[in-house]
């Protein structure tokens, strides 16, 4: 399996964009779990990191970039350059967040 450079750069230095593949996106969409809005209620009363949404966000940006270089590798790419996140809300207590950037084949600078 071939490594998939990713990078919100818009290059890498010591390679060189030989060929532009085209754009790539992952994205997953996630609702909260209602066990975890209460423990997520309770800290916002009294403060602190909401520890049970950081972990979920962290499992959905991992997800989205694993779908986006999994359609990048399809494609023979070999990096992504320009990397974004986005996310957007599509229902009450859903929310979707998606990674996308631009799939290129890198090769050595000469």
């Amino acid at each position: 399996m071939n490594r998939v450079i990713v990078v919100t750069a818009s290059g890498v230095t010591g390679r060189t964009v030989a060929r532009t593949v085209g754009l790539v996106r992952g994205n997953t969409i996630r609702a909260r779990h209602i066990g975890k809005d209460i423990l997520a209620l309770l800290r916002h009363m009294v403060g602190g990191e909401i520890a049970e949404y950081t972990k979920l966000m962290a499992e959905s940006r991992e997800q989205a970039i694993d779908r986006m270089v999994e359609e990048a590798e399809d494609l023979g790419a070999n990096a992504i350059i320009n990397c974004r996140f986005t996310t957007s809300v599509v229902m009450g207590g859903a929310a979707e967040l998606l990674a996308y950037g631009t799939a290129v084949i890198l090769e050595p600078e000469t």
